[in-house]
């Protein structure tokens, strides 16, 4: 398959053709930038590692020029800063044995204007030779603009291609604002009890962001652990780590859905719970 821009790549970690590492694939991340997968797709991740039949992929939808910088990497350019990012990206797909990795680059400006049909048709020729049982992507509430955006062009793609070429299941998960906010019954529950050391090495592995100021290893198994005890207050632990995702599902089920709108039953539903909960005890 081709992508549109000529710096885009499809890597393979284990030495196989493109062709037949995105025909093997069984789950796949959408993630706007290197590191974003490993933070929200975990789950998958964690069911095709180790499987035979099973198998992940990495999509990085921009080409993580943009990211904030500090000590050994704050004089890096931002192609300097591009470069780092792929090599670590790359160095997480042999931790994690993902199936492959496609770096499709687009600036993210081009990504956040819905003018541009580039990141949207990469996705769906994408989609289309892997032909995933299962996509991950960001969640539609999350307040960093390009993650929001990556969300839509992949919504857009998926909602395309033919019936039979669409995923079974579409999840949006937390990266930049967590889903703890939304009812039991909206929310999606990743339990992400096994290969707990695995979870922490492909984090961990990102330094240009760790060291260049952001600390993603500490809060990302933080937040899962803390997600893991708050979750209920009235029973103990069911899981050491979780994470949280919104079902998009019906979104690329029936295209004629309005995104919007799907959003806005979530938020009203929650308002809904908050406003009950006074009511019964004011």
């Amino acid at each position: 398959m081709r992508l549109s821009r000529a710096s885009s790549e499809i890597f393979v970690p284990d030495g196989s053709d493109a062709a037949s590492a995105l025909a093997r694939v069984t789950h796949l991340g959408i993630a706007a930038h290197q590191d974003d997968i490993e933070i929200m797709a975990m789950e998958g991740i964690l069911t095709c590692f180790g499987v035979a039949d099973r198998w992940f992929l990495a999509a990085i939808v921009t080409d993580g020029a943009g990211s904030p910088r500090d000590g050994l990497y704050g004089k890096y350019s931002d192609e300097e800063m591009r470069a780092v990012r792929r090599v670590e990206q790359k160095k997480a797909a042999y931790v994690g044995e993902y199936s492959a990795v496609a770096f499709l680059d687009h600036p993210s400006s081009v990504v956040k204007n819905p003018a541009e049909s580039a990141p949207q048709e990469d996705l769906k020729a994408l989609i289309a030779a892997a032909q995933p049982e299962v996509v991950y992507t960001h969640n539609l509430a999350d307040k960093h603009d390009t993650h929001v955006a990556v969300a839509l062009r992949a919504i857009a793609a998926i909602r395309e291609l033919p019936p039979s070429q669409r995923p079974k299941k579409l999840y949006g998960s937390e990266v930049w604002r967590d889903l703890d906010w939304m009812v039991d019954e909206d929310k999606v529950v990743f339990r992400l009890d096994e290969h707990e050391n695995l979870a922490a090495a492909l984090v961990g592995g990102f330094d240009s962001q760790i060291a260049g100021g952001k600390r993603y290893d500490l809060a990302t198994l933080g937040r899962r652990r803390a997600h893991a005890t708050y979750h209920q207050s009235h029973a103990v632990d069911a899981a050491r780590m979780i994470n949280f995702g919104m079902d998009l599902t019906p979104l690329i089920a029936e295209p004629s859905l309005d995104i919007n709108e799907f959003l806005q039953q979530h938020i009203r539903r929650f308002a809904a719970d908050v406003s009950s909960r006074l009511a019964k005890l004011v």
